[in-house]
């Protein structure tokens, strides 16, 4: 056979095998004997051997998984994977319904579209020109690892999409699961091969999608649904609802194009219907295929979903309803105490342990001494423990009943656990009086200072920070700017790389946001917005130190209570030492009074908000950019925006913004209006 001809009979042979592939996976209704398939798909095998150059990356055959990986690359999702605020009941699902109501100024119902709520791993599937071009994981919202070879194994999802109406660059959205059969077949191998059975399917999923094998990955059974459209590029550039106008459109447009969609996905129009809906879905969970821990409810209509927009990192138009909590009764057996960042004393009950919530539990929290109070509990207590979700377990009740005559009173130690200094009684909150002598709140200080939202020293990881304190290698926060490459080379798992990249990002790290550096420091109840704010009012951190309780309670947002904190960490002289070490050190926190020469400029006090994707920096960045030069970010354009900055693919905001006669702005722009003062 000639290579031309093979190339035929391979592209005849692949399109034959993924129209029977989508119809026994995804449809569930084979068209073909089995055994007919396989003949076809080894027909494939050997002409794709016998011509390895002709061979297609998204082949029926490459099913079978690639040559395992040194590890996983990491990709950054064009639109953010948010996550989903969560309702427990159904008075505050009612009341997720009437804020939607208000917000859009009607008094008739949203129609929503319900969906249970699998217990799987959240995915993303780019696909350009309809072949999939990769696949990631949620990962932190904006960047995932790269799982393409992995995910290529999975039949639900097709390689190439069906029809030809799809946009050119198409991004979809889905959660892989392991069904309960498929997670006893995997358990029934390990036992039979002597290895460690998973725990619930949703850890064998994730186990399975995370091998560097991808051999592995498809010898295990995973499926997927399909539930949302994320991003939509076309060469007409219309926008990224340009597929439809609800959601309930976009899941038909998923279906026709190849995808799963769970059969469960309803609208619902009433409020009598999502009772109606709850109540269904609730009884059906125990007979399902697969598990589910909730169901998950979106406003349909996609222009209510833009005028609705998102709060922090989770999205005003939809919720989780989480199923109730599951309980299991298990015995007390001991209680030890743990100390936090601020050095608070926290009782952790040690459980006999209880399989409860789909997971093992073994611990659970019992918050402080009023805790165990209330509930009464001893050691060597009968105990109700109660888990929801990926909720820490706690103790729900004890079982008087069953008490034996042998438990023993929980007793508040009187001095720490763990560095053996006095602890002292803070209303509710017992607290260690050591600070930062005491190595446990040493090693939670530092962790919550290089991490992420904090001064994100890159590499700085837990086990890191563990290892340091217990060499003594790190003493106080400011010792990690002390840290050099001979230190580090002698740790473990630590090669020269390593140590390299890490004293790198250390020294990159110097330089920070102020509202970031104030939230590293860890003063009591001062978040990231309340960070911010102090950071706004301020133009060196030594005026955050020279504050009084009345400045501070001026100041939005910021109560006696938070001001007292403040108060009590900028009274302290060991903070100031803290501060004056780490300036010394080159440490140069930078504050937007100081990054912007007049504040006389033209975003100073102005909303913008930001979309599409932007030539030079992400979206953001350019967010921090425009904090920087006081201006106010939000997530959606209303009357009160000043300026839309547009990137490729604006999409909805963008006709939004027209319709309303906001200015539209591109990058560029932006940073003329972040760099030029405002003429007068």
């Amino acid at each position: 056979m000639s290579p031309q001809k093979a190339q035929a009979e391979i592209v005849r042979l692949s399109k034959i095998l993924k129209q029977h592939s989508h119809a026994y996976y995804t449809l569930d209704a084979p068209t073909i004997p089995d055994s007919e398939y396989d003949r076809l798909f080894q027909q494939l095998v050997a002409l794709e051997q016998q011509y390895p150059a002709l061979q297609d990356a998204n082949s029926p055959t490459r099913r079978v998984g690639a040559p395992p990986l040194d590890s996983f690359s990491q990709i950054k999702h064009k639109v953010p994977m948010l996550s989903l605020d969560n309702v427990f009941n159904q008075a505050q699902l009612d009341e997720f319904c009437n804020r939607l109501s208000s917000r859009l100024e009607s008094e008739r119902f949203i129609p929503l579209v319900g969906e249970p709520k699998l217990d799987g791993i959240a995915v993303s599937l780019f696909y350009v020109n309809g072949k999939l071009d990769y696949a990631a994981t949620r990962g932190d919202g904006t960047t995932g690892e790269d799982i393409t070879l992995n995910v290529k194994t999975i039949h639900d999802v097709p390689l190439q999409l069906l029809g030809d109406d799809w946009p050119e660059s198409l991004e979809v959205r889905g959660e892989i699961y392991m069904s309960k059969q498929a997670f006893q077949t995997l358990n029934y191998k390990a036992e039979a091969q002597s290895q460690k059975r998973f725990v619930n399917p949703r850890n064998a999923a994730a186990g399975s999608l995370r091998q560097l094998d991808s051999a592995v990955t498809a010898s295990r059974r995973l499926s997927m649904f399909a539930y949302a459209i994320g991003y939509v590029a076309n060469n007409d550039e219309r926008g990224d609802q340009i597929v439809a106008s609800t959601h309930c459109e976009a899941l038909a447009c998923i279906k026709r194009w190849g995808f799963s969609v769970n059969n469960y996905v309803q609208k619902i129009s009433d409020a009598h219907a999502l009772k109606t809906y709850v109540s269904q879905l609730s009884q059906m969970r125990t007979g399902l295929a697969y598990e589910i821990d909730g169901l998950v409810f979106k406003v349909d209509a996609f222009s209510e979903q833009s005028q609705l927009g998102f709060v922090s990192r989770a999205p005003r138009w939809a919720t989780a309803y989480k199923f109730p909590a599951e309980e299991a009764i298990t015995c007390l057996n001991e209680v030890d105490f743990q100390v936090g960042r601020t050095g608070a004393i926290t009782p952790v009950a040690r459980l006999a342990p209880v399989f409860v919530g789909g997971v093992t539990v073994s611990n659970a929290t019992l918050h402080n001494m009023d805790e165990i109070e209330r509930l009464g509990v001893r050691i060597g207590d009968r105990v109700v423990i109660q888990r929801a979700g990926d909720v820490i377990p706690k103790v729900q009740r004890v079982i008087l009943e069953e008490r034996p005559e042998s438990t023993t009173k929980i007793l508040l130690p009187e001095i720490c656990p763990i560095c053996a200094s006095p602890i002292e009684q803070d209303e509710t909150i017992a607290r260690c009086t050591g600070r930062l002598l005491c190595p446990a709140q040493l090693k939670e200080t530092i962790k919550h200072f290089v991490s992420r939202k904090a001064m994100d020293v890159d590499g700085f990881g837990d086990k890191l920070v563990e290892q340091l304190v217990d060499k003594e290698l790190l003493t106080c926060v400011s010792d990690i700017y002390r840290l050099k490459k001979p230190d580090l080379v002698l740790l473990e798992r630590m090669g020269e790389k390593s140590a390299d990249k890490l004293t790198a990002a250390i020294e990159n790290s110097k330089r920070p946001l102020a509202e970031r550096f104030i939230y590293a420091l860890g003063i009591r109840e001062v978040g990231e917005t309340t960070a911010r704010t102090l950071a706004g009012a301020i133009d060196t951190i030594w005026h955050l130190f020279d504050m009084t309780e009345e400045a501070l309670i001026a100041l939005e947002d910021i109560g006696p209570i938070v001001a007292s904190n403040v108060l009590e960490f900028t009274n302290s002289p060991s903070n100031r030492q803290l501060v004056e070490a780490l300036t010394s050190l080159g440490l140069a926190p930078q504050f937007s009074k100081n990054l912007v020469a007049n504040q006389n400029l033209a975003l100073t006090n102005k909303t913008v908000v930001i979309t599409g994707t932007l030539p030079h920096f992400s979206r953001e960045e350019m967010k921090q950019k425009m904090l920087q030069a006081g201006a106010k970010v939000s997530g959606s354009i209303s009357k009160k925006t000043d300026y839309l900055i547009a990137g490729e693919n604006a999409g909805s905001k963008l006709v939004k913004a027209e319709s309303l006669d906001i200015p539209v702005i591109d990058e560029a722009a932006a940073m003329m209006m972040i760099n030029e003062p405002q003429s007068s």
